[in-house]
C-alpha cells in the first residue's frame, strides 16, 4: 500500500464508525432540517444571545464554501479522490448540515451551502422550533433538540481532530470563545 492509502483508509473507517448521520449518530429521520436562517428568526436578538449573527461571522458558516476552493480540491486529489470535495461524504461530514439525509427531510428553505449550521450540533429542528416547545428544554429534547452543551468539547472533536487531512491542532477553549452562543441568563426579580 502507498503511504497515502493508509491515512485515507483510517479516515474512511473513522467516519463510517463514528458518523452515521450529519449530527453524529443522532436519529434525523423523524425531523426535518429547517436551516440556520429559520433558526435565526428567533435566535438573532440580544435577548436571545445573538446566536445567528455569531454563526454568520464564524468559520462554520463558510465551511461548505471552503470545499469549493482550489486548496480543498488539491487536498482531495492528494488523498486519491477525483470528485470535488463538495461531493465527498468524507468532506461533507464535517463541512455541511443535512448532507446525508433524504431530501424529504430537508425543509424548503434549507440550504446545504450554509455549511455547518445550527442543526449540525443541535439536531434537525422541525420538531422543536416552536416557542412553546423551546421554552421547555425537556420537551424540546423529546422533539429532537440535542443537548450538545452536556459534552461540547467531545462533540466538537468529532470533526476537529487529527483524522482531518488539514488538522493543525485544536484548542477547544480558544475556539469555543469565538463561537460561544449561550442564551443570556435571566436574572430573577428580588421583589
Amino acid at each position: 500500500m502507498e503511504n497515502r492509502t493508509i491515512p485515507l483508509l483510517l479516515t474512511i473507517l473513522f467516519f463510517c464508525f463514528c458518523l452515521t448521520s450529519s449530527t453524529f449518530g443522532q436519529d434525523t429521520t423523524q425531523y426535518k432540517f429547517i436551516g440556520a436562517e429559520a433558526c435565526g428568526k428567533c435566535h438573532k436578538s440580544e435577548k436571545q444571545g445573538k446566536q445567528l449573527p455569531i454563526w454568520k461571522e464564524s468559520i462554520h458558516a463558510q465551511a461548505y464554501v471552503v470545499l469549493q476552493t482550489e486548496e480543498a480540491a488539491e487536498v482531495a486529489k492528494e488523498m486519491g479522490y477525483e470528485k470535488s470535495p463538495s461531493e465527498l461524504y468524507e468532506c461533507l461530514s464535517c463541512h455541511a448540515s443535512g448532507y446525508d439525509v433524504d431530501k424529504i427531510y430537508l425543509g424548503k428553505k434549507f440550504n446545504i451551502e450554509d455549511g455547518v449550521q445550527c442543526e449540525t450540533c443541535h439536531g434537525a429542528g422541525s420538531g422543536y422550533k416552536s416557542l412553546k416547545i423551546m421554552k421547555n428544554r425537556d420537551l424540546a429534547a423529546k422533539n429532537g433538540l440535542v443537548k450538545v452543551y452536556e459534552n461540547t468539547e467531545e462533540f466538537c472533536r468529532n470533526c476537529h481532530n487529527p483524522d482531518s487531512p488539514t488538522f493543525s491542532g485544536f484548542d477547544f477553549e480558544e475556539m469555543w470563545a469565538k463561537i460561544e452562543h449561550y442564551l443570556p441568563v435571566k436574572k430573577k426579580s428580588t421583589k
